[in-house]
C-alpha cells in the first residue's frame, strides 16, 4: 500500500522522513535518469550514509537486493529490497556548480549539492563540504586499467529501486540536473518517490 508519493520535477531535489521498516520506491520515470540519494539518522544528523563504507562492508562495488547500506560508523541504516536495473554509482560525490564550471565552463550551473542542501536545510542539517550519495541509476564504467566512464544509464522508463529503512531517516534525493553528458542520456527527467 501507498502511504506517500510525490515526483521530483528534472533538476530539482525533495526531502522526507523514512520512518523504520517504511520501504521506499525510487523510479526512473522516463529512463536514463540518475538520482543522488542520501540519508541521515532522524535522532542523530551526524550519522549519515556512507557510500566508501558500504563499498568496504559489502566487498563490492555494486549493490544487490539483500544487501546493507551502511553509515560512516559501520551501522545499518537500509537494506536494498528489490531492484529492476542492478546497476548503480558508488563512488563519484554528488555534482555541484564547481564541477559544472570546471569540466563544462558553464556557470552557476543547478547540481545535486544545491538540491540536497536544499532538501536538508527544512530538517535543520546543514550543508557538508560534500554530499557522498548512492547515485542511483547512474552507469560508472571502470576499465581493467582503473580508468572510469560516466555511460548513458541502463534504467528504462519505470525501472527502480526499493530500500527499506532500519533506523528513523532524514532522506534527500536529487534528480540529477547534469545534460553535459551521458550520465542522464543527455537529456534531464522526473524521478517519482513512494512510501509504501
Amino acid at each position: 500500500m501507498i502511504t506517500q508519493k510525490w515526483l521530483i520535477p528534472a533538476t530539482e531535489g525533495l526531502g522526507f522522513k523514512l520512518d523504520k521498516d517504511q520501504v521506499v520506491r525510487i523510479t526512473d520515470v522516463e529512463g536514463e535518469q540518475v538520482a543522488d540519494f542520501i540519508a541521515y539518522r532522524a535522532d542523530e544528523s551526524g550519522e549519515r550514509l556512507d557510500p566508501s563504507v558500504t563499498i568496504d562492508a559489502l566487498r563490492s562495488l555494486n549493490i544487490k537486493p539483500g544487501d546493507t547500506i551502511y553509515s560512516q560508523t559501520y551501522k545499518p541504516l537500509l537494506t536494498v529490497v528489490s531492484d529492476t536495473v542492478g546497476k548503480h554509482d558508488l563512488i563519484n560525490s554528488s555534482c555541484r556548480s564547481e564541477m559544472y564550471e570546471a569540466l563544462y565552463n558553464k556557470q552557476n550551473h543547478a547540481s545535486c549539492y544545491h538540491n540536497l542542501n536544499t532538501a536538508l536545510a527544512a530538517f535543520g542539517i546543514a550543508a557538508p563540504d560534500q554530499h557522498y550519495a548512492l547515485n542511483l541509476f547512474m552507469n560508472t564504467v571502470i576499465s581493467p586499467t582503473g580508468s572510469t566512464s560516466v555511460e548513458r544509464p541502463l534504467s528504462k522508463p519505470g525501472d527502480y529501486i526499493e530500500f527499506r529503512a532500519e533506523e528513523d531517516l532524514i532522506v534527500a534525493i536529487s534528480a540529477c540536473p547534469c545534460s553535459e553528458s551521458a550520465c542522464n542520456g543527455y537529456s534531464c527527467g522526473p524521478i517519482e518517490i513512494e512510501i509504501i
